[in-house]
């Protein structure tokens, strides 16, 4: 189980973090989420779960390999138990079916959050070989066009993240009185357009020939999500905030690539993924603050924190449009224009003390 280490029931950051002292109504000033969440939360499942040509569509027909998603029965008596046998679940699409099948019976009502035990790590089919990242081949060493390699590191990402969303439901079920059920909706909400994205790119890549696990991949993304196993305020901040932001400062660089490529086809799924996934990263952005605030910490300072203690590499280069979208602080994240920042503060403060010691010499 989780361990509740410190008030308010809540597993706060430790080492450097602990130094953070909060001043009062300091975060007040913390940045707003993306202005699109509202609606987000508020939408049905999606059952777009087909590229058609002209973009997301409803499947036509059930298949003997595709089969509708929420045709799936789930067995489970709350979503933490879904949520642990989506994890536990080895094959893609099955999980990504169960995902669908989950989150739409819970978005129907009737379920607890409930409890339940996330494994250490998730289910992963025998196939792709799962190699270190040195170790990974180019496209042209492999004889692979571009468009397919690509595509199938896109489904790899999206498969850890379905199950970087639900391992964050499952772990933090414990937490369901302080973090209410909102945080547990959101971040099923968040596995189920994971699926979604994940059968977008495999479709994509079996009309190039091609299937998930074809080519090698590496564990770099679930050795990331293990780190914040024991702190949500850590999962927050390293997950949404760190993996999935850096989908935003990459889909505009990977759709020109593929038009570059000539597969505007494959370029109009990643510019739509990347669109989504705004989404996920304002919603970590909106639990972050709030987790923050229930700790009684600056969200700024914790994120630096937080980001130093764990050992996660934050680095450029940064869609910054995308970024200011869904709300993120360019100080949190950009080296650069913190520096500015405290040069400016630093030439307010000088300015001041030189209004300071004039007033003493005139008072004097």
């Amino acid at each position: 189980m989780l361990p509740l280490r410190r008030l308010p029931a809540l597993p706060l950051p430790h080492g450097s973090t602990r130094r953070r002292l909060l001043a009062t109504g300091a975060s007040a000033a913390s940045p707003l989420p993306w202005p699109g969440l509202h609606a987000w939360r508020r939408a049905p499942p999606s059952e777009l779960r087909t590229w058609g040509p002209n973009g997301p569509c409803v499947p036509d027909a059930v298949t003997a390999d595709q089969p509708e998603a929420g045709a799936v029965a789930v067995a489970g008596s709350s979503l933490a138990e879904m949520g642990a046998l989506v994890l536990s679940t080895a094959d893609p699409l099955s999980k990504t079916q169960l995902t669908h099948a989950a989150f739409s019976q819970w978005a129907s009502g009737g379920l607890p959050v409930g409890l339940a035990r996330a494994p250490d790590h998730p289910a992963r089919p025998d196939k792709p070989l799962v190699v270190t990242r040195k170790e990974i081949p180019t496209h042209k060493a492999m004889g692979v066009p571009l468009n397919a390699y690509m595509l199938h590191n896109l489904a790899h990402v999206e498969l850890n993240a379905i199950d970087l969303a639900w391992d964050t439901v499952v772990r933090f079920s414990p937490l369901r009185d302080t973090l209410g059920d909102g945080f547990f909706t959101d971040f099923a909400r968040v596995a189920d357009d994971e699926s979604r994205h994940f059968r977008w790119y495999s479709q994509r890549l079996a009309e190039l020939g091609f299937r998930y696990g074809d080519m090698p991949v590496h564990n770099l993304l679930w050795n990331e999500c293990a780190k914040s196993s024991g702190d949500v305020s850590a999962r927050m901040a390293v997950i949404p905030l760190v993996q999935e932001a850096r989908g935003l400062d990459a889909g505009p660089r990977l759709v020109q690539k593929l038009l570059g490529f000539a597969d505007h086809r494959s370029a109009e799924i990643v510019s739509k993924v990347a669109e989504e996934e705004l989404a996920h990263v304002s919603v970590g952005l909106y639990w972050f603050l709030k987790v923050c605030q229930m700790m009684g910490r600056v969200p700024g300072a914790t994120f630096k924190d937080l980001i130093e203690e764990y050992g996660i590499v934050v680095k450029g280069p940064f869609n910054y449009l995308s970024r200011d979208e869904a709300g993120i602080p360019r100080e949190w994240y950009d080296e650069k224009v913190k520096h500015e920042a405290a040069s400016k503060l630093s030439e307010v403060h000088d300015r001041l003390a030189i209004v300071v010691e004039m007033e003493k010499e005139n008072a004097g």
